[in-house]
């Protein structure tokens, strides 16, 4: 079943099924959290086995398009006191059979404790991955500058030589500006207060969003869940396509996402740090059919 809701469409059913029927090379971005190693209990109760992987991320690779970008945000389980190394099994798996480009190794960094597991014998587990693969190189990258520089001023400086010898830094003389390019690491709060069981911040999906779309481009969430994917592509004005199986899951995604839209209760929106400076295409224009 397909419902239009604000600039996308809700699918509730299994997201094999609703992207088989998507054109190939269809969608410019995906933003996805899966049920990574079963750590967390759904409604369905299926397992997340490696031949469901498969059959999924398949059908991701293929509805890209060249140049478009997933951002896969997993964790591992440990399991008799090993880490499963799933993370990276999947990521050698979109690597080697389905040809994307592993083009970041991003990390979610929590700033509170909130896995489960024993202290006794480890750390505290506080981040989660963020691959972000590619169809060749992305077509579109927004970098969000909003990393307060610790050094102000002049640029200055070397750069030590193959043969020893320093040479000044290209950039040496220019002026540092106050804010800085973002890492690779970004530190958000988890999603509070939320019914489903794994929803990750609004922010979260929003900040990738800007960074590898432009305005009405199309992002896909083949695991819907409580619809945070949906709500951000609202906020950054992207169309979108997100897919939920869980009847019960669909249906209150789809009242969070309505509310938003119509704005008659309020939905925390993804919070843009006031000092970032989004290089977004603003001239960007397409089609709103998603054939």
């Amino acid at each position: 079943m397909k419902f239009e809701i604000g600039n996308g469409e809700f699918h509730v059913g299994d997201c094999f099924d609703v992207m088989r029927e998507l054109p190939d090379a269809s969608v410019d971005l995906v933003v996805t959290s899966p049920p990574y190693d079963n750590l967390r209990t759904y409604n369905d109760g299926d397992a997340w086995t490696w031949q469901v992987f498969e059959r999924v991320s398949f059908e991701i690779a293929r509805v890209l398009k060249p140049g478009g970008v997933c951002v896969w945000n997993v964790a591992d389980a440990s399991v008799k006191g090993s880490e499963t190394g799933s993370s990276f099994r999947q990521a050698l798996h979109f690597k080697d059979t389905l040809n994307l480009n592993i083009h970041d190794t991003m990390i979610w960094q929590k700033p509170t404790f909130t896995a489960v597991g024993a202290l006794k014998s480890r750390y505290a587990q506080v981040f989660e991955y963020m691959f972000v693969f590619a169809k060749g190189a992305p077509k579109t990258f927004n970098p969000i500058k909003d990393r307060p520089n610790k050094i102000k001023g002049k640029i200055s400086g070397t750069i030590r030589q193959a043969d020893g010898s320093m040479k000044p830094m290209w950039s040496a003389g220019r002026v540092r500006n106050e804010f800085g390019q973002r890492f690779n690491v970004w530190e958000m709060l988890p999603a509070r207060g939320n019914w489903h069981p794994a929803p990750f911040p609004v922010t979260l999906a929003h900040d990738h969003i800007v960074s590898w779309s432009n305005p009405g481009d199309i992002v896909l969430d083949p695991f819907g869940g409580s619809g945070t994917t949906a709500v951000a592509a609202e906020n950054a004005e992207r169309r979108w396509i997100c897919i939920e199986r869980d009847e019960d899951y669909a249906a209150k995604a789809m009242e969070r996402i309505r509310q938003h839209v119509s704005g008659d209760v309020p939905v925390p929106k993804a919070r843009t740090p006031k000092r970032a400076a989004l290089c977004e295409d603003s001239t960007h224009q397409a089609s709103l059919s998603f054939g």
